[in-house]
Protein backbone atom coordinates (compact mmCIF):
# COMPACT_ATOMS: atom_id res chain seq x y z
CA UNK A 1 0.00 0.00 0.00
CA UNK A 2 2.62 2.17 0.79
CA UNK A 3 5.51 3.39 -2.13
CA UNK A 4 8.87 2.03 -1.17
CA UNK A 5 10.84 5.31 -0.61
CA UNK A 6 8.05 5.69 2.18
CA UNK A 7 8.76 2.35 3.81
CA UNK A 8 12.33 2.66 3.43
CA UNK A 9 12.28 5.94 5.62
CA UNK A 10 10.12 4.59 7.97
CA UNK A 11 12.29 1.49 8.68
CA UNK A 12 15.51 3.20 8.79
CA UNK A 13 13.70 6.05 11.47
CA UNK A 14 11.43 3.91 13.27
CA UNK A 15 14.89 2.59 14.61
CA UNK A 16 15.99 6.25 16.14
CA UNK A 17 15.63 6.79 20.17
CA UNK A 18 12.02 7.87 20.87
CA UNK A 19 10.75 6.85 17.18
CA UNK A 20 8.41 3.86 16.66
CA UNK A 21 7.14 2.74 13.28
CA UNK A 22 3.90 5.51 13.61
CA UNK A 23 6.44 8.65 14.73
CA UNK A 24 8.51 8.00 11.93
CA UNK A 25 5.46 7.63 9.30
CA UNK A 26 4.27 10.86 10.42
CA UNK A 27 7.80 12.22 10.07
CA UNK A 28 7.55 10.77 6.33
CA UNK A 29 4.25 12.23 5.91
CA UNK A 30 5.23 15.28 7.13
CA UNK A 31 8.73 15.83 5.40
CA UNK A 32 6.24 14.98 1.58
CA UNK A 33 3.83 17.73 2.37
CA UNK A 34 5.79 20.53 3.31
CA UNK A 35 7.55 20.18 -0.48
CA UNK A 36 10.99 19.06 -2.01
CA UNK A 37 12.66 21.96 -0.80
CA UNK A 38 12.29 20.50 2.74
CA UNK A 39 13.30 17.41 1.80
CA UNK A 40 16.10 18.55 0.14
CA UNK A 41 17.41 20.76 3.41
CA UNK A 42 16.45 17.69 5.36
CA UNK A 43 18.78 15.21 3.47
CA UNK A 44 21.60 17.70 3.32
CA UNK A 45 21.32 17.96 6.99
CA UNK A 46 21.54 14.19 7.63
CA UNK A 47 24.15 14.05 5.00
CA UNK A 48 26.35 16.31 6.41
CA UNK A 49 26.29 14.38 9.51
CA UNK A 50 29.30 12.26 7.85
CA UNK A 51 31.35 15.18 8.25
CA UNK A 52 31.75 15.24 11.67
CA UNK A 53 34.85 13.77 13.51
CA UNK A 54 35.23 12.32 17.04
CA UNK A 55 37.45 14.45 19.68
CA UNK A 56 40.64 12.39 20.17
CA UNK A 57 40.09 13.57 24.32
CA UNK A 58 36.92 13.31 25.18
CA UNK A 59 35.30 11.92 22.23
CA UNK A 60 32.32 14.21 21.93
CA UNK A 61 31.54 15.39 18.20
CA UNK A 62 33.13 18.27 16.28
CA UNK A 63 33.81 19.45 12.90
CA UNK A 64 37.54 21.25 13.29
CA UNK A 65 40.02 20.92 11.26
CA UNK A 66 42.51 18.86 14.41
CA UNK A 67 41.27 16.01 16.34
CA UNK A 68 40.02 18.39 19.48
CA UNK A 69 36.99 19.35 19.84
CA UNK A 70 36.34 22.96 20.96
CA UNK A 71 36.22 22.19 24.51
CA UNK A 72 39.10 20.29 24.75
CA UNK A 73 40.84 23.25 22.65
CA UNK A 74 39.99 25.78 25.34
CA UNK A 75 42.85 26.86 27.49
CA UNK A 76 40.62 28.24 29.79
CA UNK A 77 38.91 25.25 30.91
CA UNK A 78 40.48 23.20 33.83
CA UNK A 79 42.06 20.18 32.24
CA UNK A 80 42.87 18.33 35.70
CA UNK A 81 38.81 17.85 36.74
CA UNK A 82 37.03 15.87 34.36
CA UNK A 83 33.55 15.03 34.18
CA UNK A 84 32.43 11.27 32.58
CA UNK A 85 29.24 11.37 31.18
CA UNK A 86 27.59 8.16 28.94
CA UNK A 87 26.22 10.16 26.45
CA UNK A 88 26.81 13.37 23.83
CA UNK A 89 23.24 15.37 24.71
CA UNK A 90 24.41 14.92 28.66
CA UNK A 91 27.88 16.61 27.94
CA UNK A 92 24.95 19.30 25.89
CA UNK A 93 22.96 19.37 29.37
CA UNK A 94 25.85 19.64 31.51
CA UNK A 95 27.48 22.86 29.34
CA UNK A 96 24.14 24.15 29.38
CA UNK A 97 24.46 25.31 32.90
CA UNK A 98 27.68 27.58 32.69
CA UNK A 99 28.54 25.91 35.91
CA UNK A 100 31.42 23.06 34.51
CA UNK A 101 34.71 24.28 33.47
CA UNK A 102 36.60 20.87 33.26
CA UNK A 103 36.76 18.61 30.26
CA UNK A 104 34.61 15.37 29.56
CA UNK A 105 34.69 12.12 28.51
CA UNK A 106 31.83 10.60 26.49
CA UNK A 107 31.87 7.06 27.75
CA UNK A 108 28.65 5.66 25.62
CA UNK A 109 25.57 4.03 26.62
CA UNK A 110 25.83 1.56 29.21
CA UNK A 111 24.63 -1.51 29.05
CA UNK A 112 21.79 -2.52 31.90
CA UNK A 113 24.08 -5.06 32.63
CA UNK A 114 26.83 -3.93 34.71
CA UNK A 115 29.06 -4.90 32.59
CA UNK A 116 31.54 -2.38 30.91
CA UNK A 117 31.55 -2.48 27.11
CA UNK A 118 34.90 -3.13 25.47
CA UNK A 119 34.38 0.49 23.42
CA UNK A 120 33.69 1.77 27.22
CA UNK A 121 37.10 0.15 28.86
CA UNK A 122 39.27 1.40 25.71
CA UNK A 123 37.62 5.16 26.69
CA UNK A 124 38.72 4.88 30.61
CA UNK A 125 41.68 3.30 29.18
CA UNK A 126 43.02 6.39 27.04
CA UNK A 127 41.86 8.47 30.05
CA UNK A 128 43.86 6.53 32.51
CA UNK A 129 46.64 7.05 29.91
CA UNK A 130 45.76 10.70 29.40
CA UNK A 131 46.00 11.40 33.49
CA UNK A 132 49.29 9.60 33.36
CA UNK A 133 50.92 11.86 30.92
CA UNK A 134 49.32 14.91 32.61
CA UNK A 135 51.19 14.11 36.21
CA UNK A 136 49.27 11.25 37.05
CA UNK A 137 46.47 12.30 38.89
CA UNK A 138 43.49 14.32 38.12
CA UNK A 139 42.65 16.76 41.02
CA UNK A 140 38.49 15.35 40.52
CA UNK A 141 36.68 13.02 38.53
CA UNK A 142 33.12 13.46 38.30
CA UNK A 143 30.61 10.72 37.29
CA UNK A 144 28.15 12.19 35.74
CA UNK A 145 25.70 9.29 35.23
CA UNK A 146 21.95 8.72 35.60
CA UNK A 147 21.15 8.16 39.15
CA UNK A 148 19.06 5.25 38.21
CA UNK A 149 19.64 1.66 39.90
CA UNK A 150 21.83 0.78 36.53
CA UNK A 151 23.68 3.92 36.37
CA UNK A 152 24.60 3.96 40.37
CA UNK A 153 26.23 0.27 39.70
CA UNK A 154 27.98 1.49 36.59
CA UNK A 155 29.28 4.88 38.39
CA UNK A 156 30.63 2.15 41.49
CA UNK A 157 32.75 0.29 39.02
CA UNK A 158 34.07 3.83 37.35
CA UNK A 159 34.61 4.96 40.61
CA UNK A 160 36.74 1.55 41.20
CA UNK A 161 38.73 1.13 38.06
CA UNK A 162 39.53 5.04 38.43
CA UNK A 163 40.15 5.60 42.24
CA UNK A 164 43.92 5.53 41.98
CA UNK A 165 43.70 8.69 38.96
CA UNK A 166 42.17 11.39 41.09
CA UNK A 167 42.77 12.68 44.23
CA UNK A 168 38.32 12.46 44.84
CA UNK A 169 35.74 10.89 42.74
CA UNK A 170 32.68 12.73 42.94
CA UNK A 171 29.23 11.83 41.64
CA UNK A 172 26.76 14.66 40.88
CA UNK A 173 24.08 16.27 43.50
CA UNK A 174 21.05 13.74 43.95
CA UNK A 175 19.33 17.43 42.53
CA UNK A 176 18.14 14.96 40.03
CA UNK A 177 15.70 12.41 41.49
CA UNK A 178 16.73 8.56 41.43
CA UNK A 179 15.85 7.04 37.57
CA UNK A 180 15.89 10.42 36.38
CA UNK A 181 17.98 11.51 33.45
CA UNK A 182 20.71 14.35 33.22
CA UNK A 183 19.51 15.05 29.36
CA UNK A 184 15.74 15.68 30.13
CA UNK A 185 16.56 17.82 33.82
CA UNK A 186 16.63 21.47 33.27
CA UNK A 187 19.60 23.98 33.63
CA UNK A 188 18.45 24.52 37.28
CA UNK A 189 18.25 21.16 38.41
CA UNK A 190 21.70 20.35 37.26
CA UNK A 191 23.31 23.05 37.98
CA UNK A 192 22.17 22.04 41.72
CA UNK A 193 23.52 18.60 40.79
CA UNK A 194 26.65 19.98 39.70
CA UNK A 195 27.20 22.28 43.10
CA UNK A 196 26.10 19.74 45.21
CA UNK A 197 27.99 16.45 44.47
CA UNK A 198 29.10 13.81 46.47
Amino acid sequence: MLPEPIKKFIEIFSTLPSIGTRQATRLAFKLISSGRAKIDETAKAVDDLRYLKTCANCFFVHQNRDNLCDICRDSNRRQNIIAIVEKETDLISLERTKKFKGRYLVLGELSKTGVLESIQKLRLNHLKDWIKKQGGQAEEIIIAINPTTFGDLNASMIAKELSSFAKKITRLGRGIPTGGEIEFADEETLGQALERRI
